[in-house]
C-alpha cells in the first residue's frame, strides 16, 4: 500500500498537546462489545496466555504481522518466554513474520540512551529475538521534527497494512480514571487521532526513571541527565488501538501499583453512552474506556485486581 492512498495526518492542537489525525474518526456504533477478562493466578501464566493470542491470532492469517509492544511490566513476563524460546528454532516461523513496533516515546532523545523504550526491550527479548524478527521500527526521538517524524512512523505502520495485534496494559490516574499508551485523561484525544505528541512532566520523567533503576537498567549520569531534559512523550492515539485488528490487554501489577484496582473496577463498570457526544467525553476523562470498543479483545489480569 503507499502512503499516497492513505489520507494525511492533520495536526490538531488540543488541551496544550498536538494529536495527528486522519480518516474521519467516527466512534463505533450500535451495541458495545461484551468485554471480558480472564483470571490468572501467576504472571508466568498471563505471559503464556499473551503468547498463545499472538500465535492463535497468526494461526489466522498468512504473511507478515504488525505487533506493536506493550512497555513497563504487563507484558514482561511474555517477553521472558519469547526470549528463551528465541535461543532455539521454537519460535522461529513466527518470528520471521513479525514486523515490531512501539507504542510511545521520550523526546527529544538519543536513540541509544539507556533510558529509552527501545534498550529496555532489547535487554528483555535479548539479541537473539531482534536478529530473528522482520524488522523492528521505534519512534526517531532524535530529531528537531518531532511532529514529522510521528508522521513518518505512522505512515510506516499503515504502509504495513495496519495493527494486526496491539499489547495493551491499562495505567492508573486520579479519580480512578486510566490511560493507555500515553492518552492521558482530558488529553483530548478523539477517535481519529493516530499520535500524540504530549508535554511531559518532571514527576512523570522521575518515575520513568525510577523504573528503568529499579528494572536493573545501567544508567549513566549523561543519559540520566538527558531524559530528565526530555520535553515529550511520543505516543500512538485512539485511531491506532481501534484500528488495531487484535487487543491482547494484560494488568499483573496491582500489588506495587494499587491505584490500578479502582481504575480496572471503574473501567469494567462504566456504561458507555450510546450518544456519541458523551461517548467522547467518556473516553477523553477515562482513556482506557478505548479499549471497551473495540470488538476483538483478550485481556488477562491477577487475583490482586480484584481485591
Amino acid at each position: 500500500m503507499s502512503t499516497q492512498a492513505i489520507q494525511k495526518l492533520e495536526p490538531r492542537a488540543q488541551s496544550g498537546n498536538v494529536w495527528l489525525s486522519g480518516g474521519n474518526g467516527a466512534l463505533p456504533t450500535g451495541d458495545f462489545p461484551v468485554y471480558k477478562f480472564e483470571v490468572l493466578p501467576t504472571e508466568a501464566e498471563v505471559g503464556r496466555a499473551m503468547l498463545d493470542e499472538l500465535e492463535s491470532y497468526a494461526s489466522t492469517k498468512n504473511g507478515d504481522l504488525v505487533v506493536v509492544l506493550l512497555g513497563g511490566r504487563g507484558a514482561q513476563a511474555m517477553y521472558r518466554i519469547i526470549r528463551e524460546r528465541a535461543e532455539t528454532d521454537e519460535l522461529d516461523a513466527l518470528l520471521a513474520r513479525l514486523h515490531v513496533f512501539t507504542q510511545d516515546a521520550l523526546a527529544p532523545m538519543r536513540m541509544d540512551n539507556s533510558l529509552s523504550f527501545v534498550r529496555d526491550f532489547e535487554r528483555l527479548l535479548g539479541t537473539k529475538f531482534f536478529s530473528k524478527i522482520k524488522s523492528f521500527t521505534s519512534i526517531r526521538t532524535e530529531t528537531d521534527d518531532i511532529e514529522h517524524e510521528m508522521c513518518v512512523y505512522v505512515e510506516t505502520i499503515r504502509d504495513l497494512g495496519g495493527i494486526d495485534v496491539f499489547f495493551l496494559g491499562l495505567g492508573p490516574e486520579a479519580e480512578a480514571a486510566s490511560h493507555i499508551c500515553y492518552i492521558k485523561p482530558g488529553s483530548g484525544a478523539r477517535a481519529g487521532d493516530w499520535a500524540g505528541i504530549i508535554p511531559i512532566s518532571p514527576t512523570i520523567l522521575e518515575h520513568h526513571i525510577s523504573k528503568f533503576k529499579v528494572g536493573g537498567s545501567t544508567v549513566s549520569a549523561d543519559d540520566e541527565a538527558e531524559c530528565r531534559s526530555a520535553g515529550h512523550i511520543l505516543t500512538l492515539g485512539p485511531a491506532a488501538v481501534l484500528g488495531a485488528k487484535k487487543i491482547v490487554q494484560s494488568i499483573v501489577d496491582a500489588s506495587t501499583a494499587p491505584g490500578k484496582i479502582p481504575s480496572f473496577r471503574r473501567f469494567v463498570e462504566t456504561e458507555l453512552s450510546p450518544d456519541p457526544g458523551v461517548l467522547a467525553r467518556q473516553c477523553d476523562e477515562n482513556p482506557g474506556l478505548w479499549i471497551r470498543l473495540h470488538p476483538n479483545v483478550s485481556a488477562f489480569v491477577l487475583p490482586d485486581l480484584l481485591s
